[in-house]
């Protein structure tokens, strides 16, 4: 059974100048510099003829793991590979999907992702996931265990995406 995860964060600039750095292949590098853990950066980046599709690759220390999802890494630090694509979808409006493979694990996560001007000025950054962990019995904590973290990320690739924009 999956486990779902939704995750909001407005900001006082325009969808526009927000998704431009959210896909900046730059900003992508800084941030997993800042944020990525060992090994991390960006694995692959095309610009497609309505969007941009890119992997982004996160890696966790083991010592920084919770115990119930070490144990399914033994011996080294988690790496997590993401793929987004995303697409203008109207004005003032962005629209993604992206797909997470935990590496050597049975966990795995896909999302829907949309960027968009709100009423008033603005704009909201809005994200649906579902992570799985194919483990019998234990799978559905291991799964809140990983939510959580990819929450933790999502608010702080948010602050940091942000803060670029407002400089």
């Amino acid at each position: 059974m999956a486990r779902s995860l939704d995750y909001r964060a407005t900001s006082p600039h325009p969808a526009d100048a927000v998704y431009a750095a959210m896909v900046d292949r730059g900003l992508l590098e800084e941030q997993l510099q800042h944020l990525g853990g060992p090994g991390a950066g960006v694995t692959a980046y095309e610009k497609t003829p309505d969007g941009v599709r890119y992997t982004l690759r996160h890696g966790i220390p083991s010592s920084e793991l919770p115990s119930m999802v070490s144990s399914l890494v033994p011996g080294g630090d988690l790496k997590i590979d993401r793929t987004e694509q995303w697409t203008a979808a109207g004005p003032g409006r962005y629209d993604g999907t992206g797909t997470v493979t935990v590496i050597g694990t049975p966990a795995s996560a896909r999302s829907t992702m949309r960027v968009a001007d709100v009423a008033g000025g603005g704009s909201e950054v809005v994200i649906t996931a579902e992570v799985t962990v194919k483990v019998p019995l234990i799978g559905s904590r291991i799964e809140q265990a990983v939510a959580g973290q990819i929450k933790k990320l999502l608010a702080a690739e948010t602050e940091f995406t942000l803060a670029r924009v407002s400089s």
